[in-house]
This record gives C-alpha cells, sequence and structure tokens, in this order.
C-alpha cells in the first residue's frame, strides 16, 4: 500500500491544470483538504509560485486598473452635489472599502467551492452557495447601515444638518447600494470563475482583481445615480 508522501509525490508530477482523480483519493484516504492537495499539484517543488501567479494574472490586473480609473468619471457629474452632503463625503470610503471586501470574501470563497467540486452545472441551486450569497448580503446590510448611522452622527456633531430627509435618503442609498454591489459582485465572481476554471486556469489568480476593480467602478456609477435619483 502506498504511503501518503509517495501519493503526494506522484501528484506534484501530474500536469498542471489537469484534474486527477488521486486528489480525491487522498482526501478520502488521508483526510487532506482538496485545497491543500492542489497546492500541493499545481505550486510544487519544480514550480515558482511568485512568479507563475504574475504571469497569470498581470493582464487581468493592467485590466482591473484601467476599469478602475474609470469610476471617478461617474462621480465626476454629480460632484457639486456629492461634496455639498457631509454624510456621503464621510460614508463614501467606509462603501468602498467594504464593498471591495466583500468581492474578495466571494471571489475566494466561490474559488475554493470550485476546487472542491462542489460546483456542478446548476449552481443556482446549490444550497452552500446560496447560503454564501446570503450571509454576505445581510453583512453588508447591517454594515451599511452601521456606517450611515456614524457618518450621520459625525456630521451632526460637527454642525451639518441632519434633516430627517436627509438622514432617510442616506440610509437608503447605502442599503440599495450594498444590495446592488453585492448582487453585482456575486454574478461576476460565479461568471468569471467558471469562466476561468473551465479553461482550466486558477479562479484564485484572477477573481479578486476583477471584483475588487469591479467593486470600485460599479460602486462610483451605483452612488452617482441614487445621488441623482435622490437629491
Amino acid at each position: 500500500m502506498k504511503s501518503i508522501l509517495t501519493h503526494l509525490r506522484i501528484l506534484q508530477k501530474v500536469q498542471r491544470h489537469k484534474h486527477h482523480p488521486l486528489i480525491h483519493k487522498i482526501h478520502k484516504k488521508h483526510g487532506i483538504s482538496k485545497r491543500t492537495l492542489l497546492y500541493v499539484k499545481e505550486y510544487g517543488p519544480k514550480s515558482n509560485v511568485p512568479r507563475t501567479i504574475l504571469r497569470e494574472s498581470i493582464k487581468i490586473l493592467l485590466l482591473a486598473s484601467l476599469i478602475s480609473s474609470f469610476g471617478g468619471l461617474a462621480l465626476e457629474h454629480v460632484k457639486l452635489i456629492f461634496i455639498s452632503i457631509i454624510p456621503l463625503v464621510i460614508l463614501f470610503p467606509a462603501l468602498n472599502d467594504m464593498i471591495g471586501d466583500y468581492g474578495t470574501i466571494v471571489s475566494s470563497r466561490f474559488s475554493a467551492m470550485l476546487h472542491e467540486n462542489k460546483i456542478r452545472r446548476t449552481w443556482w441551486k446549490n444550497k452552500e452557495l446560496k447560503d454564501l450569497f446570503l450571509q454576505i448580503l445581510m453583512i453588508s446590510l447591517v454594515t451599511a447601515m452601521i456606517s450611515s448611522g456614524i457618518a450621520l452622527l459625525i456630521s451632526r456633531v460637527f454642525g451639518y444638518d441632519v434633516s430627517r430627509v436627509i438622514v432617510t435618503k442616506i440610509f437608503f442609498i447605502a442599503v440599495i447600494d450594498a444590495v446592488v454591489m453585492v448582487s453585482g459582485l456575486f454574478m461576476t465572481s460565479v461568471i468569471a470563475g467558471l469562466h476561468f476554471y473551465h479553461k482550466k486556469e486558477d479562479p484564485n489568480n484572477f477573481l479578486i482583481p476583477i471584483t475588487t476593480s469591479v467593486a470600485d467602478f460599479g460602486n462610483m456609477v451605483v452612488l452617482a445615480v441614487l445621488v441623482r435619483a435622490f437629491f
């Protein structure tokens, strides 16, 4: 009977990007997680891990940076209204950062689910994926409301006139922005993740740059539209 070290050495020699049933066998027999075994296969001792990751992700990083750079153009059209609403100015960095974080979480979790063969053709029926979406959505709503409350409180402390109408509009903007962006990031992660996975690429090297750039760009566009609509 072959030892675990023998199995791992065989796995390291398997051609990259090729699924091998040995992963499942080692996982079942020795209890090693499939993510660890994927790393052993894809990034063995003969591979240069940083160089491999950079080579696979440099193009998408450049594209992501280009997309993000256009985000400010959306706010340019509403800058006079935007900067006059102090709670929004305070809230914007928090929202932008949180949306980017949600994109990172969804990307990494979905990539792991792909490598663990938990995602089938009918991915929309996957309970774990549904639970992930609901968890991120609920967290985003809670953090959006908390951030809005803090932004309004800070504005009030510094003398900004926070009327009931302003409070309502700020909360609506934050909640709608969170729902739209989390839903968009989720779909982006699923579509892009499946695309790169079927191309035998490691989704981890692509999804985070894509979702963070979409988060930056999309959040600015959504906020610009909402500011126009509410103010």
